[in-house]
């Protein structure tokens, strides 16, 4: 794990203050920003968000998919955790925070766009850091690219129907045009764009090395993109959470939640059904961790720069890390429990 994925948090944290002490200092500048869009779809962040998605994708192997029938226990947990559990306990616990627990604290219309968020990042399964969790527990490899290849498959169809229909729940209105945009710019574009690379780049043999050189080559570009998007998110966001600094606590309570129990939930599933801990830790892991930059892309384009939803959406960058480096202990501490 480098230091970048180590201290993600801390660089992320820094991001924030950046952008609020920027976002104060020269609002101008960032109105400017914010005008620059097309389709309700910020050309910046677009141009930000690709850079942090494409890499991702390049390392997505759809070869791999020859092998969907080789764990077929590890990958329907996957699956059902990921598509049938993991978005509606995250509307669930969306809801009963912010319209129960928190509701003397927070105004109606923001609570919306806090869920609406929280929505998005509970649909968006991840897709990059899994690899670095699956690695950290010794997974089994081919198995965690099995997952990503048929998440982000299932990802191309079902995100969109999905989240519209969740957020219909949480009585969010969705501009249809919008979202399926954002799938298309998003998902289907940079997936692609991926497998074209990867195919140029495994062509004539030695593709391993010349992939891994690639995403090294390109790994810059993603950090940058991903703390540059935080940057404006906050700078945009500082004068709300100047004055409401609570609001960040309130958003990562449900997100804590949801985390730890959509782990314990798919662990104690793969321990029951007799798993094997390289299947069994992968398998939970990556349902419990988040594809955010998606979550942060789409939120921008459906609700703005400076709304709730992509606050929401950053807090999950935020807390996702720390969380999973504490599972990813757990799980390496409760190895002898496996087969």
């Amino acid at each position: 794990m480098g230091v970048f994925e180590r201290y993600l948090t801390l660089w992320v944290t820094a991001a924030i203050a950046g952008g609020i002490a920027l976002g104060a200092l020269a609002p101008g500048a960032f109105s400017i920003l914010s005008s620059l869009e097309i389709a309700r779809v910020n050309l910046v962040v677009a141009l930000l968000i690709w850079g942090m998605i494409y890499p991702m994708m390049v390392n997505v192997d759809l070869a791999s998919l020859r092998h969907i029938g080789d764990r077929p226990k590890g990958l329907a947990l996957t699956v059902i955790v990921n598509w049938l559990v993991k978005p509606f306990t995250m509307a669930g616990l969306g809801l009963l925070f912010f319209e129960v627990f928190f509701r003397a604290w927070v105004d109606p219309a923001d609570a919306r766009e806090y869920i609406a968020g929280m929505i998005l990042l509970g649909a968006a399964p991840c897709t990059a850091m899994v690899f670095v969790w699956s690695q950290l527990t010794r997974g089994d490899a081919t198995y965690t690219l099995v997952q990503v290849s048929v998440n982000d498959l299932i990802m191309v169809f079902a995100f969109a129907p999905l989240v519209a229909w969740l957020l219909g729940v949480a009585d969010v209105v969705v501009p249809w045009s919008t979202l399926l945009l954002s799938v298309l710019l998003y998902v289907v574009v940079p997936l692609l764009a991926g497998y074209l690379t990867r195919r140029s780049l495994t062509r004539g043999g030695g593709g391993g090395e010349r992939i891994t050189a690639f995403s090294a080559k390109l790994k810059p570009y993603t950090i940058a993109g991903l703390l540059a998007t935080v940057v404006l998110l906050f700078a945009f966001q500082g004068p709300r959470i100047l004055e409401q600094p609570v609001v960040i606590a309130l958003i990562a309570a449900p997100l804590l939640v949801q985390s730890y129990g959509i782990f314990l939930l798919a662990y104690g599933w793969a321990w029951a059904w007799k798993l094997p801990f390289s299947i069994a830790a992968p398998a939970a892991l990556i349902g419990t961790s988040n594809f955010f930059e998606l979550a942060v892309a789409v939120a921008i384009s459906l609700f703005g720069l400076e709304s709730g939803a992509a606050l929401a959406t950053v807090v999950g960058v935020l807390v996702e890390v720390p969380v999973m480096l504490s599972l990813v202990a757990f799980a390496n501490r409760t190895r002898g429990r496996f087969g």
